[in-house]
């Protein structure tokens, strides 16, 4: 295990140092507008304009890496990254900044292309799951890192700003100075959205409703907690506890989801969410501990469902298309992530702070009532179900190109860029997960 740290560091050190800025700047966005009576409009377009960066940039920056190489390509991106940000210190229009986070996004899903193309090239078939799970705690580890660095500026100046503008630039370092020759750039598989919506209609509604939820969660979070009256330094660490969370029970969940039914596990994660929001309605004010606990709750299940419905969604896919899987989830869940900052600011511009966790509650609440058992055949089980569950944190904060690492997926035998037959091309029907052996 150490031999493989070893051997990967330069590549798991720069995902530390652009998870670290990343996580920091969002939760400062939030903070630092909300500090100047910014609309929670502004606040999540601002967030979901960044995700649609990300989910849109793949294919740019797919066109980048093969023009001018891996390292020309990580090079320019982290530049404009930097620049995006330290522009934002200078200019106050906040369409402009809706630009600037649009770049930013775009050049930021390069860079993670390039770092996972480099794992992917460099990884033995024994070793993908475990290069993928410390990948997996690497990005997660750097999001908390980045809430709580916040903690290192009382003052919501420029200076956050610059702190993130060093991550930026500080990632660069490990990457420039590799001695690992250029791998092959993994070419994006295509979307074949009809195939995948008549195999996994329910999975994709589990990804599309995480996303509305996660990415509510990191526009409109922090907002929430700044009018409960909680100092920078407390929304900091209340949101790194909810990640925190999230990454340590992605195992003890995984432990369940193999030995129980998933669809049963997506409703209890959903149930459970929704009801954990009813306190936080705005009827109660709570101690600053126990909106802790709430984070703690939240964070294990909201970052909990992504990865139960990628389970759910293998097992219910032919093996040798889980790359384009991969990609059609990513897609579904980042568009989720764009339409829930903005509808969940709009609410609460509208209404009030606490309808945040209202809006939470609604869209656990529609996975209890759409994902059920009844809804299920079995018809399109894949030949290895139940897949094993895979610990995943915010999906996002990767590209698809991480898919091939993904110890479900055999790439060698991978037909996820040849057309589907038509005989495939079934009216949707969600398949059961199969039992547990």
């Amino acid at each position: 295990m150490l031999k493989m740290v070893a051997g990967f560091f330069s590549l798991y050190l720069a995902t530390l140092l652009l998870l670290i800025g990343s996580g920091l700047f969002n939760t400062y966005l939030g903070l630092r507008l909300t500090a100047v009576s910014v609309s929670e409009v502004w606040i999540g377009a601002l967030i979901a304009v960044y995700y649609l960066g990300l989910v849109f940039g793949a294919r740019i920056g797919h066109k980048v890496i093969i023009s001018v190489g891996h390292i020309r390509a990580y090079s320019a991106t982290a530049a404009i990254v930097t620049v995006t940000v330290l522009a934002l210190a200078l200019v106050d229009n906040l369409w402009v900044w809706l630009g600037f986070r649009f770049i930013a996004g775009v050049a930021m899903v390069t860079q993670f292309m390039v770092l996972e193309s480099w794992l992917n090239e460099q990884t033995e078939n024994h070793q993908r799951g475990r290069v993928f799970a410390f990948y997996m705690v690497c990005s997660s580890l750097g999001t908390v890192l980045g809430q709580l660095a916040l903690t290192l500026f009382p003052r919501l100046n420029y200076e956050p700003l610059i702190f993130v503008a060093i991550c930026s630039a500080l990632c660069l370092v490990p990457v420039a100075l590799t001695r690992r020759s250029h791998p092959a750039l993994q070419v994006p598989a295509p979307i074949q959205i009809k195939y995948y919506m008549s195999r996994v209609p329910l999975s994709l509604t589990v990804l599309f409703v995480a996303g509305t939820i996660i990415g509510a969660f990191y526009g409109l979070a922090p907002v929430y907690a700044a009018k409960q009256g909680l100092s920078s330094n407390q929304v900091a660490i209340f949101l790194a506890a909810a990640v925190a969370s999230g990454l340590l029970f992605q195992w003890p969940v995984g432990w369940l989801a193999d030995r129980i039914d998933r669809v049963g596990m997506i409703r209890l994660n959903a149930l459970l969410l929704s009801l954990v929001s009813i306190p936080l309605w705005g009827w109660w004010t709570f101690p600053y501990w126990a909106l802790l606990l709430f984070s703690c709750a939240f964070g294990i299940l909201q970052f909990t469902l992504y990865p139960l419905g990628a389970a759910f969604a293998n097992d219910n896919v032919d093996p040798e298309r889980r790359v384009g899987l991969s990609a059609i989830l990513y897609m579904v869940y980042g568009l989720g992530a764009c339409a829930g900052p903005l509808i969940a600011g709009l609410l609460m511009r509208e209404l009030n702070p606490s309808v945040y966790f209202v809006f939470v509650s609604a869209c656990a609440l529609i996975l209890v009532v759409f994902v059920r058992p009844q809804r299920v055949t079995g018809a399109n089980l894949s030949e290895d179900a139940p897949t094993h569950f895979v610990p995943m944190s915010d999906s996002l904060q990767s590209s698809n190109v991480v898919a091939v690492l993904d110890p479900r997926v055999d790439i060698e035998s991978d037909v996820s860029h040849d057309p589907v037959p038509e005989e495939e091309l079934e009216p949707p029907v969600q398949p059961a997960s199969a039992p547990a052996p």
